[in-house]
């Protein structure tokens, strides 16, 4: 391999995210509304489990993971 093939490489993304709520990184996260400002966050699965049950402004958006698909 010639340099010049690795100027022209993109950088890796990162593909770690912290939970929006208890900063910790995991491999899976939720993306959800929980709250009356409606923004959208990212919990981890055991913030998850604590923020939508029995909350009626709960709406899940998706779920975000370390390795991508294909």
């Amino acid at each position: 391999m010639n340099a010049g093939n690795l100027v022209n490489r993109p950088m890796p993304r990162s593909r770690q995210k912290p939970c929006s709520l208890c900063q910790q990184t995991a491999p899976m996260l939720y993306r959800v509304r929980c709250d009356a400002s409606g923004e959208w966050i990212f919990a981890c699965p055991e913030c998850w489990v604590k923020i939508s049950q029995d909350n009626p402004l709960y709406v899940y958006g998706g779920t975000w993971k370390v390795k991508k698909r294909g």
